[in-house]
């Protein structure tokens, strides 16, 4: 077997995401803050809309029992009675963080049905019976089909009711029994549909990888007709409609491994990498039913387009985000990301920052994004200060300040901190608020290049001579030696002492 076994525990710990910077413990929403819980859940569905909301929970103590009763009414809809314990945990626990005890208790909030619970374990472990006697016997008659399809089986089952571990064995020991291709990317799809649930970002990466593969494969077949005789049999159009098939198929798989390449990149910390991954991502139809279960397009629009500010130069994101088609539809999705790029665009940075922390708490409350806004944010800004000063000699800090909408304290010590890492090459006068750029002397930086230029030309001439010096001296050692010859060839070497 070829497939990655994940260790459980390693597994089950599972989020390798780093916390950037420090988040607040609370995100507000109010008329500068704007965030509407039923419209943002209503474009998910299954353990992700319950994630969400418990992570909504966790973050929006305002909103907390509103999205509580929402996800109350998603667990009900699925087969895992576990999710309910962790809806509890955490509105208590954000509960006892509130100071002021404005929330609801949650023994005056809806309850779930304990006679629910009995029922759904009842009809899990009938399944679970049920599905394990079909794999038995499919083992003992040795049908590779059947057997394939059991563990496939018993991995969607065993995910449904949160047992991550018992379903990664199962899809990866289906692997061993995948007779085609296309099995081994469903596999896939299948794997990497648990692993973004759980945020295990560092193993996405492999699957992806062994997804790729399999669809390579997958293409060299298609491409390659059974034997003459069936391939003179289809007629033309027939051939071409399956080769667009084939190719659209194709795609859609591409399109999710690309989301999640770049879900994996962004939980690591890589932006630039996730960036890429993002704004390669196909047509937004190409999702499917990752749409609602894993990301929806306006989740790839915020995600793309944050990391594109944060890591790519101007004249880049006119190319890849801008002139972008296939990502000009997600951005669709979310208006004010557009208006965030051609802010950004138009060197309007107070509106960029302004927007930023308008629609802060939409970001804070994305299960993939959260632990990332505020070094996102931060590296935006860092580029939006460079690239302010770049025209500029000297400049006055309170100009600045007011093109960023910040006190001129605030800006210089950003402004510092850009000086240290090198990023700014200038320096504050404090007594006069101006920031200077370091002057250069072009007469001496001219004098220095020359300089160099002859000292390299005078190295690459002594290793030429050297060289040819060594090419004669070869040919007189390949001719019979006299002592004539042998002087000739000592007079030879020792007059190169000058070819260092």
């Amino acid at each position: 077997m070829d497939m990655d076994m994940i260790d459980e525990t390693e597994y089950l710990v599972s989020s390798s995401a780093k916390v950037f910077g420090k988040k607040p413990t609370f995100v507000p929403i109010d008329d500068a803050h704007p965030f509407d819980l039923e419209s943002y859940i209503a474009a998910y569905s299954g353990r992700t809309a319950v994630d969400r909301l418990t992570h909504i929970i966790s973050v929006c103590p305002t909103i907390a029992p509103q999205a509580y009763v929402l996800a109350l009414a998603r667990i009900q809809e699925g087969r895992d009675p576990g999710l309910y314990q962790s809806l509890i945990t955490a509105y208590e626990t954000v509960s006892r963080s509130v100071q002021d005890g404005s929330l609801t208790p949650v023994t005056e909030l809806p309850m779930i049905d304990i006679r629910w619970i009995e029922t759904t374990n009842t009809k899990n472990n009938a399944e679970k019976s049920k599905l394990e006697v079909e794999l038995k016997t499919y083992t003992t008659n040795l049908i590779r089909e059947s057997i394939r399809m059991a563990h496939r089986d018993l991995g969607h089952f065993f995910r449904s009711i949160g047992d991550y571990s018992s379903s990664l064995k199962h899809y990866s020991k289906s692997r061993e029994f995948c007779s085609s291709s296309q099995h081994v990317v469903d596999m896939c799809m299948s794997v990497l549909e648990l692993l973004l649930e759980q945020r295990n970002y560092s193993h996405v990466p492999t699957y992806v990888f062994k997804a790729d593969g399999a669809l390579d494969s997958s293409a060299a077949r298609s491409n390659v007709p059974p034997n003459a005789a069936q391939a003179a049999q289809l007629p033309p159009d027939a051939q071409l409609v399956a080769k667009q098939k084939a190719a659209a198929e194709r795609e859609k798989v591409q399109t999710k491994l690309d989301v999640a390449t770049g879900l994996s990149y962004l939980g690591q910390g890589t932006y630039d990498k996730a960036a890429q991954a993002f704004l390669k991502a196909g047509p937004v139809k190409n999702l499917d039913e990752w749409a609602n279960k894993i990301v929806g397009p306006g989740d790839v629009a915020i995600y793309g387009t944050l990391c594109a500010l944060a890591t790519y130069s101007r004249s880049a994101i006119k190319t890849a985000v801008l002139e972008n088609d296939n990502f000009g539809v997600y951005i669709e999705q979310e208006p004010y990301v557009r208006e965030l790029i051609e802010a950004y665009m138009s060197n309007k940075f107070k509106v960029v920052l302004e927007t930023l922390e308008k629609f802060s708490t939409r970001h804070y409350t994305d299960i993939y994004l959260s632990n990332h806004v505020n070094s996102l944010v931060a590296d935006i800004q860092n580029r939006a200060l460079i690239l302010y000063f770049q025209p500029f000699a000297t400049i006055k800090l309170e100009r600045m300040s007011q093109a960023f909408g910040w006190t001129v304290e605030r800006l210089e010590q950003q402004i510092v901190h850009l000086i240290q890492k090198g990023d700014i090459q200038a320096r504050v006068d404090r007594q006069n608020k101006i920031l200077k750029a370091k002057t250069v002397d072009q007469r001496a930086e001219l004098f220095a290049r020359a300089v160099k230029s002859g000292t390299d030309m005078q190295a690459t001439n002594r290793k030429l001579l050297l060289r040819m010096r060594l090419q004669q001296a070869d040919l007189i050692v390949k001719q019979p030696k006299t002592g004539t010859q042998n002087v000739a060839m000592a007079d030879l070497l020792m007059g190169g002492g000058d070819a260092r």
